[in-house]
């Protein structure tokens, strides 16, 4: 149930994103209401939320939607409202098709538009305004992403009294493609308005100092351009710390998910639907560019072809959940993925039998659950990603530790799933290799999989998506709630580690 509100300057922790946890529905007749949005940010943050007065502001998903702050579910949820127009320059234009391919190393060519940047700029200072608005005195912020860079250095001049954090769940970008962007230096400034800005791995944060030194040179304080001390950016005479965290899953809850007795069942299903086969492979991505489903397509092709592995015994599943469908390279993306996905079963399908199962289609957590217990190999093969959870979710659902996980050294979780069978997806006979070599250590007596498995749920069920959270929260100086004797214990081995080296 929703309650409207009044929460105006009395949040102490507030989170600030392009979008609500919750999204607005409105049926055939106009009536609305709100359905909760999958993902782990909300799993991780909730408990922070509640414990410290906490709001969330975010897009509620609709355009022209004029929505008062409300209560959902024990949340204070303070919508911000976006003209259809700025849903098309901010966040179809320059969030999606400007900053996402420049971030994601110029896997398609990124498109510079002013009229795009002046929306921008202006939708980040309308939440910058809301979130004024909604703070308490002294309060802290994180704000979540991309799409909202600037919001930090508009925040900041409108509440300088607010605690600041930024993170960015996509690749930060090396130097030599940043500086395409006309903007560089507004969104480098923008970033630097928090008091803690985070990324996904250590080659982000090496990147955005680079980048500040070059860009804000002027306006940085302190030795070495503003960076000479360790972790930290001397800006306006402010110290703006940077770091590297690794996102995760709520593991704990997938692990119990996959062994309940419904999923078991439904992933037995699923091998039985498929005519019982000996091996499984199975693709989720979001479809992107970005994720190398073309590439991946093509070393199974290329392995049938060789004969180094047989369609009647091995099949490949790839889901592929819809993304952006009004954009035309998309479009044209799916074409060709559909395209390569018929080739492939008119070669070497048998009646009732293709070899290759593509479903262009979302799923409910526990349907894709099943999926990954179901399935022998998991191929994660982006050309680039800031993280990559999905691999984390299929080592967390791999109970028994059986299974074999395929994973591109762009990924962020390749920093991580050293255990994996890392490969450069633009290597096909890497990808080939690596491939053969998963299905070989699946087979269920397989004590490397096995040893190899460990390794990977040793990771990620200690470094989970609470762990991060708290992580990035205390950095930004917000006392943390009590840690379990298992976090207690991952921190004292973390820091062991680090002296020892």
């Amino acid at each position: 149930m929703s309650e409207f509100v009044d929460d105006t300057g009395a949040s102490d922790f507030i989170v600030v994103a392009n979008r609500l946890p919750v999204d607005l529905v409105e049926d055939s007749e106009g009536n609305r209401s709100w359905k909760r949005s999958p993902g782990g940010l909300v799993t991780a943050l909730e408990p922070m939320l509640r414990g410290r007065d906490g709001a969330w502001v975010g897009w509620p998903g609709v355009p022209d939607a004029e929505v008062e702050p409300f209560e959902q579910d024990g949340l204070l949820l303070h919508p911000v409202r976006l003209t259809a127009s700025e849903v098309v320059d901010y966040y179809e234009g320059f969030s999606n098709a400007t900053l996402w391919p420049l971030y994601h190393d110029v896997v398609a060519p990124p498109v510079f538009h002013r009229h795009w940047w002046h929306a921008y700029v202006r939708v980040n200072q309308r939440f910058a305004e809301e979130v004024a608005q909604v703070a308490a005195p002294g309060a802290t912020v994180w704000v979540q992403d991309y799409q909202l860079q600037l919001v930090p250095s508009q925040l900041r001049k409108l509440r300088p009294d607010l605690r600041i954090g930024f993170f960015l769940h996509i690749p930060f970008p090396p130097t030599e493609l940043f500086i395409q962007l006309p903007w560089r230096t507004q969104i480098v400034e923008g970033l630097l308005g928090a008091d803690l800005v985070g990324f996904h791995t250590p080659g982000g944060v090496r990147n955005f100092r680079w980048l500040a030194a070059r860009l804000a040179g002027s306006r940085l304080t302190g030795g070495a351009g503003g960076t000479g001390r360790p972790g930290e950016i001397a800006f306006e005479g402010r110290s703006v710390k940077v770091g590297a965290f690794p996102i995760s899953i709520d593991s704990k809850e997938l692990d119990a998910l996959a062994r309940s007795p419904e999923v078991q069942a439904r992933a037995a299903k699923i091998r039985e639907d498929l005519g019982n086969p000996k091996r499984i492979v199975l693709g989720v991505d979001r479809l992107d560019y970005t994720k190398g489903i073309s590439a991946r397509l093509r070393a199974f092709h290329e392995l049938l072809a060789d004969g180094r592995i047989d369609a009647a015994d091995t099949v490949m599943i790839q889901l592929a959940t819809p993304s952006r469908e009004r954009v035309e390279h998309y479009q044209e993306m799916r074409d060709e993925i559909e395209l390569s996905v018929g080739r492939i079963n008119g070669e070497y399908a048998t009646v009732g039998h293709p070899p290759v199962h593509y479903l262009h289609q979302s799923l409910p957590r526990d349907e894709l659950a099943a999926f990954f217990v179901a399935a022998d190999v998991m191929l994660v093969t982006p050309l680039r990603d800031g993280m990559n959870l999905v691999a984390k979710e299929y080592v967390a659902c791999k109970t028994d530790n059986s299974g074999a996980l395929v994973l591109s050294e762009f990924a962020g979780a390749a920093g991580e799933l050293g255990a994996a069978f890392l490969v450069n997806p633009h290597d096909l006979d890497g990808m080939k290799n690596a491939l053969a070599a998963a299905l070989t250590i699946a087979a269920p007596d397989s004590e490397d999989g096995k040893r190899r498995m460990r390794a990977l749920r040793r990771q990620v069920m200690t470094h989970d998506v609470d762990r991060w959270a708290r992580s990035f929260l205390e950095a930004l100086g917000l006392p943390a709630a009590d840690k379990s004797p298992e976090d207690q214990k991952a921190d004292e081995d973390e820091k062991a580690d680090a002296e020892s080296s």
